[in-house]
């Protein structure tokens, strides 16, 4: 096949051998198989922003850590300079990730080199040794998809432990190699700890995964693992083998429907007697 114009650096560069074949093109990045001497990695070459439909939306942006107070403000200003910094930012944030996660014993792919826009990462291989599949794309038995599920919640607990949230998990970012699901995709992740709308997006990636192994196992729809695993977290009760149920005891108060009736007349009360008060005043 042709070179992509990104790859013929590293090629010239003697860090990958030969390109082979394109996996795919998505809404960040195309992805290619490279080999690299005798090995066989894959090469994700980030789009850039303007081909991107995935915006470097202000909520990911949120507690990343920049270098320096002068890149910080080149940043917020919008300057070409700026612009430069933000997508490295964006780019060394999956390799920073995938290393941080590896180490936590989250299954996702070994990271290599990011270089001008080009991260090269290990292959995610099935049994046969071919390109894994997405998750969109097979089908799971009922037992297979608990299976699974689980092995997924205790990487998506793993995560949270080493302080990160995918921030867009679903059956498309996710590979099932020979040993079960295997996380991919993390530019976007956020830092639990730092971002404000962390809760949001972890609670949005449980519910997705949910939803797609509850296809095969209709059961799983009635468990509140993101709940459960977000409220051990803020306790700082959340370990990788911390025990989930996947129910929470939701707190219920019994209202008192006169008494709240009573304080709502009180409120409109005492705000029509401080108009009339006002008024009173400018008629003198």
């Amino acid at each position: 096949m042709k070179t992509p114009n990104r790859l013929q650096p590293l090629i010239d560069d003697g860090l990958i051998d030969d390109v082979l074949q394109r996996l795919k093109s998505g809404k960040e990045a195309d992805v290619y198989t490279v080999r690299c001497g005798d090995a066989i990695h894959c090469a994700k070459v980030y789009k850039e922003a303007s081909q991107r439909s995935f915006r470097q939306a202000v909520q990911y942006q949120e507690g990343r850590k920049v270098r320096n107070s002068r890149d910080a403000r080149a940043m917020q200003k919008g300057s070409k300079f700026g612009r430069k910094q933000q997508e490295e930012v964006w780019h060394t944030a999956e390799v920073d990730a995938l290393f941080r996660l590896a180490h936590a014993g989250v299954r996702v792919p070994q990271p290599s080199i990011c270089l001008d826009g080009v991260l090269i990462m290990e292959l995610i291989t099935d049994g046969e040794g071919a390109v894994a599949p997405r998750l969109s794309d097979v089908t799971l038995s009922e037992e297979t998809a608990v299976a699974h599920f689980h092995l997924m919640l205790r990487n998506i607990v793993r995560m949270l432990c080493a302080g990160l949230v995918h921030g867009d998990l679903s059956e498309f970012n996710v590979l099932l190699d020979a040993q079960g699901p295997v996380i991919i995709d993390l530019p976007q992740a956020v830092d639990a700890a730092a971002n404000n709308h962390a809760q949001a997006m972890f609670m949005r990636d449980v519910t997705n995964i949910t939803e797609y192994y509850a296809q095969f196992a209709p059961s799983l729809r009635q468990t509140r693992y993101g709940k459960e695993i977000w409220a051990l977290y803020e306790d700082g009760k959340l370990t990788p083998e911390t025990p989930l149920s996947g129910h929470v005891v939701e707190e219920t108060h019994e209202v008192d429907m006169g008494a709240l009736l009573d304080e709502i007349i009180a409120a409109e009360d005492d705000f029509y007697a401080r108009q009339r008060a006002a008024q009173a005043r400018d008629d003198e």
